[in-house]
């Protein structure tokens, strides 16, 4: 059985604050549904613990999907997922692009939680997932509630669907790898937080919300790329907006 792990834009993103080394947001998330990983078990061709197949961009230490897998075994499943993968093997098809603000790893890691907490019946609740995963990754506990829409705070941990009409959400990739601690960087260096205007966008619907701001007002860590990475101003075109800390765009299209 192949699992989908749908993408995500956000509608809105603003910094609200900081906590540690994390910078605290408030954002509107929404699934993107034609976009989507693949994942599926499949039969296992080594010794090791765990073995995942796939093409990534990155080391297997650097893999949410292992690092999902650590943070469920850390959590007192270690004998469980020993049993689990002793004959089984996890398969990945990315179609996602990385490093492109579109949520992809966050996304398989909490479709590898969800697939685990149900192969190896732990019975673990959705906030039980979502404390896992925001080990893994900020994003992760969006994708483990599942919900098409929802106001994401603090630094991901708190999530809360929003009520309105699935968006047929249409995205654009260029070949921009943004580095997200560049990023948030430059907003530090060059942008001030508004709390009031976060907290006012939080209850506006998406589609209201794109008529009503500029791209630049919506998301916090669009004027900051633009700054570090002015390729971007290519592909700056009206009706498409700027997703999380980037380079993925997105536009909102009628069925």
């Amino acid at each position: 059985m192949t699992h989908k792990a749908y993408a995500k834009v956000n509608i809105f993103l603003k910094i609200v604050g900081k906590r540690g080394d994390y910078h605290e947001l408030l954002s509107r998330f929404v699934l993107v549904k034609n976009l989507y990983d693949e994942i599926e078990f499949c039969e296992k061709q080594t010794n090791e613990e765990f073995e995942l197949h796939g093409e990534f961009g990155c080391s297997l230490e650097s893999n949410t999907i292992y690092k999902a897998y650590l943070s469920i075994r850390k959590a007192g499943y270690k004998k469980e997922l020993k049993k689990l993968f002793t004959c089984k093997a996890l398969h990945a098809k990315k179609n996602i692009p990385s490093f492109a603000g579109l949520g992809g790893g966050s996304s398989d890691a909490a479709t590898f939680l969800h697939m685990i907490n149900k192969e190896a019946s732990l019975g673990l609740s959705l906030e039980n997932l979502a404390k896992i995963g925001l080990e893994v990754g900020a994003d992760v506990p969006f994708f483990i509630y599942g919900y098409n829409s929802a106001n994401v705070s603090g630094i991901g941990e708190i999530v809360k669907e929003f009520v309105e009409a699935p968006l047929h959400v249409k995205t654009f990739t260029p070949d921009i790898k943004c580095d997200t601690g560049a990023v948030y960087k430059a907003f530090r260096d060059n942008y001030k937080v508004d709390i009031d205007l976060a907290e006012k966008m939080s209850k506006v619907n998406s589609i209201e919300l794109l008529k009503r701001y500029n791209d630049v007002t919506l998301n916090d860590l669009f004027g900051a790329s633009l700054s570090v990475y002015k390729e971007l101003e290519e592909y700056r075109k009206k009706d498409w907006y700027f997703s999380g800390s980037g380079s993925s765009f997105f536009k909102i299209e009628k069925e």
